[in-house]
């Protein structure tokens, strides 16, 4: 089994508890927070997954990630050089799109150029740092840099104002008659700072309970 860690500890739910009295009521509603973090591991494979994963089911996803995999009888993510050594024709068999084929050709173009780091050096770095990096990657944004620094390396103060799910909770958690901006969204969340991670993930979860 996978080594995992908790994600918040109770000093980041005590701060959002503190901040904001709406806050308080969703935190005590939904309860202590669940979410644990799987170590990143190698950067390169999670990017790869999160190209193959875009705009799919998991199930779908999976399918095709492994039939990737086999194209290189292999049972780990395909390594940047045997990407660069398969014809496009021959990756699309696995079932990617053109667009995800693409992407995954230019990640491999850019880790082997040294463009992507090991998860020692990207650990090291700011989130800031880390968008910018990964996001010259085609196919990777800003939304999916987000997810990696919350959901696989355990950042504290991710604060994805693009993600729709968090700009609907924010706005019914506030009252709004129409779902808010993400400069409104990123504004409001400074109260949560340095734990915005948690009180997006606590958004979430408000959708997930909502009766």
């Amino acid at each position: 089994m996978p080594r995992t860690r908790p994600a918040f500890d109770s000093a980041a739910v005590d701060h959002l508890r503190r901040s904001d009295r709406r806050m308080r009521a969703l935190v005590d509603r939904v309860g202590p927070p669940t979410l644990r973090i799987e170590a990143l591991g190698d950067p390169y494979a999670a990017l790869v997954r999160s190209i193959v994963y875009q705009q799919l089911h998991g199930k779908a996803a999976a399918t095709i990630l492994a039939r990737l995999c086999a194209l290189f009888a292999a049972e780990t993510i395909p390594r940047p050089e045997q990407i660069l050594a398969a014809t496009t024709e021959r990756l699309r068999s696995a079932g990617l799109s053109g667009a995800k084929t693409a992407a995954l050709q230019d990640l491999a173009r850019k880790s082997a150029d040294g463009l992507i780091p090991g998860y020692r050096s990207l650990a090291r770095m700011a989130d800031d740092a880390i968008v910018e990096r990964l996001t010259q990657v085609r196919g990777i944004g800003r939304w999916s840099v987000e997810m990696l620094l919350l959901f696989r390396m355990g950042r504290p103060d991710v604060w994805p104002t693009g993600d729709f799910a968090v700009r609907k909770s924010y706005g019914v958690l506030f009252g709004h008659d129409e779902m808010p901006g993400p400069r409104e969204v990123e504004a409001g969340g400074e109260r949560w700072r340095p734990f915005r991670s948690a009180a997006a993930w606590y958004l979430w979860r408000a959708l997930d309970t909502a009766t």
